[in-house]
């Protein structure tokens, strides 16, 4: 090694990194955004040096659900505040959902939030593009576009020319393109035959009685019986029964699953009680067997990822009566020291933490560059300290929304630092410079300039 290739513009020192071998104690050099240096790297010189003797390195964690309301319902959310968030929780990159106002639909749709966040985002970012009936011949197109992460279809809880809830148009959705296409799978019939059971009961407690879990099942039966006639690759989003995640065990070969942080965490009856519409989600938060059939899904494997469907809504609209109170929470902010949580509570080791939102991300969708500590990648890191104990609270919470489920909640495991293409984004809850995100980029598409 020549000496011109021993100088790096930032040497991360002392720390345990989460490479592909495990953890490592190991130098990591960053140059002009990538990994360029891995070991002991004292012989080094840089032009920055960060300290991480007690703290863990993982690669930059990945939020593949997140609902940033902009445009058009910006007072709940917008780019900068949502990517905010993000790097201070320690996510380097988030896939953006299309149900914002106008829909995501078309190139001029992508472009316009590719434009916003140019100048907004405080982290990498792509936008799904929304398959719909306007849409669905045209899609092979539209997912190949730069910035886009791919196609997001809504067969319940959505509205207008986002909602697919006919198996004719999912079909002509699924036959057009090859990338994989990300579900969520509510059964929109059942949800409008049902909601009688929300109307005259008024009570928040009875959504996982509405929206039950024949409700997601069936969507999930029937989608996945679409990818096979099909041959399209599926990434059913928000798991949330111990049925699902049974049927989806056997359907592995084309079919991804995705868990959320949420119902992993709170689960009813105790969580409508405590927490009241804040809890309302869809789909919902539902007991504690379900809840551990999920936890049974993440250890055998079935679990490929975790997003945090983060999905702002204000106190005030919250607050209005059930079921007119609208479904979603916070979450990106809290993805990660949740999880951390749960690596200490002893449910999930740090290496499946890591597989789980970064490596798993990188794999499923074909992100080029990210989701390994290795040598030619991007240099994003989230670095925690798994001593660390915190109190989430809201004052905590950038989200416009100024809250979050977990208000009060003492976790172990905390976010230190995030850094993105060698570059220090945030450190001990500190914004550090202004934001620079960028487009992530996606192998077999053209990359954004």
């Amino acid at each position: 090694m020549t000496a011109p290739e021993r100088r790096a513009d930032l040497l991360i020192q002392g720390g345990t990194a989460m490479t592909p071998n495990g953890r490592e104690g190991i130098d990591i050099a960053c140059r002009d955004g990538k990994i360029v240096g891995l070991g002991d790297l004292r012989a080094w010189t840089a032009a920055e040096t960060f300290d991480a003797r007690g703290l863990h390195i993982l690669p930059g964690v990945i939020d593949s659900q997140v609902h940033f309301r902009e445009p058009g319902l910006t007072h709940k959310e917008d780019i900068e505040s949502g990517t905010r968030g993000a790097v201070l929780g320690g996510v380097t990159g988030v896939f953006e959902m299309p149900n914002t106002n106008p829909l995501t639909l078309t190139a001029a749709d992508l472009n316009a939030k590719l434009a916003s966040a140019a100048h907004s985002a405080w982290c990498e970012h792509a936008f799904y593009i929304g398959g719909s009936a306007v849409n669905a011949e045209h899609l092979a197109e539209l997912e190949n576009l730069p910035g886009c992460s791919g196609v997001k279809v809504f067969m319940g809880s959505s509205f207008g020319d986002l909602l697919a809830d006919d198996d004719g148009v999912l079909e002509r959705i699924l036959r057009s393109g090859q990338r994989r296409v990300a579900i969520h799978a509510e059964d929109e019939a059942r949800l409008k035959e049902r909601k009688e059971i929300a109307q005259s009961s008024g009570a928040v407690r009875d959504h996982p009685v509405w929206r039950d879990v024949e409700s997601a099942l069936k969507a999930t039966r029937r989608i996945v019986a679409l990818g096979q006639k099909t041959g399209r690759l599926l990434h059913i989003l928000h798991i949330s029964s111990a049925e699902e995640m049974r049927f989806l065990a056997g359907h592995k070969q084309r079919v991804t699953v995705e868990a959320l942080p949420h119902h992993l965490t709170l689960s009813a009856p105790e969580c409508y009680e405590r927490l009241g519409t804040l809890a309302q989600m869809n789909p919902p938060v539902r007991d504690a067997a379900h809840q551990a059939a999920l936890w049974e899904g993440v250890r055998d494997g079935t679990v490929d990822v975790l997003g945090s469907d983060h999905a702002p809504h204000t106190l005030e609209e919250k607050a209005q009566p059930y079921p007119q109170s609208p479904s979603g929470m916070t979450g990106v902010q809290t993805l990660l020291p949740i999880m951390l949580e749960h690596v200490h509570q002893g449910r999930l080791s740090l290496e499946r933490l890591v597989d789980l939102t970064s490596a798993g991300q990188a794999r499923i969708f074909g992100i080029a560059g990210k989701g390994r500590i290795a040598l030619g990648y991007d240099a994003d890191f989230s670095v925690v300290d798994l001593q660390a104990e915190r109190r989430i609270e809201n004052r905590w919470i950038a989200s416009r929304a100024n809250w979050t489920p977990y208000d009060g909640m003492t976790v172990h495991g905390w976010p230190i630092a995030t850094l993105i293409r060698g570059r220090v984004v945030m450190r001990d809850d500190t914004l550090m410079g202004k934001p620079a995100g960028r487009p992530m980029a996606f192998w077999g598409v053209r990359p954004h300039r």
